[in-house]
């Protein structure tokens, strides 16, 4: 985007996710004062990441981030994005820095399988409602998945990972689920 970037990551550990942004950070930031004969700070904050339950919300993510481009203007299809990773999942075209998840490789058997059922999932609009749950997550730092998922993240680690629900009958606010 001409604006930020949207990663959808497994990382291998639990801090494997910090340690690459703070390497884009340093490597890219670097890079991109030298070239253009800056200095200082590129991006405006931190990053902002959440936790998803793959189950319920990889491809919902994937379509999500595929069709921003989209979205924006910025393209009439995903697959014309040249900074989307649709050409790889969708079409086959090699990218050293798309790797297939699980769930991925479980939409067929053979490549060309994985392809036409990921393109298909892209015949289905989302809904409104679930991009306002992918930005919110977002922005906010809140868990996506369901209700069991969001309460086993909360007790992993030790605090509350969604948002609180205001009940408009009393107006107290209390966490949802």
């Amino acid at each position: 985007m001409t604006n930020h970037a949207h990663l959808l990551v497994t990382p291998s550990t639990e801090t494997a996710l910090a340690q690459v942004m703070q390497s884009v950070g340093r490597r890219y930031v670097g890079y991109f004062n030298s070239t253009y004969r800056r200095t200082g700070t590129l991006w405006e904050g931190r990053y902002k990441s959440t936790v998803i339950e793959s189950s319920s919300y990889l491809f919902a993510c994937s379509r999500y981030i595929e069709l921003n481009p989209v979205r924006a203007g910025l393209a009439d299809n995903p697959a014309d994005y040249p900074w989307s990773s649709f050409g790889a999942t969708a079409l086959g075209n090699r990218d050293a820095l798309v790797s297939p998840h699980d769930l991925y490789l479980q939409l067929g058997r053979r490549p060309s399988a994985r392809r036409a059922a990921y393109r298909g999932l892209f015949d289905i609009a989302l809904d409104e409602a679930t991009i306002a749950a992918i930005r919110d997550a977002t922005q906010k730092g809140w868990t996506l998945g369901s209700r069991n998922f969001r309460r086993e993240i909360a007790a992993l680690v030790g605090r509350r990972t969604d948002a609180l629900r205001v009940w408009r009958s009393t107006g107290r606010a209390e966490q949802r689920g």
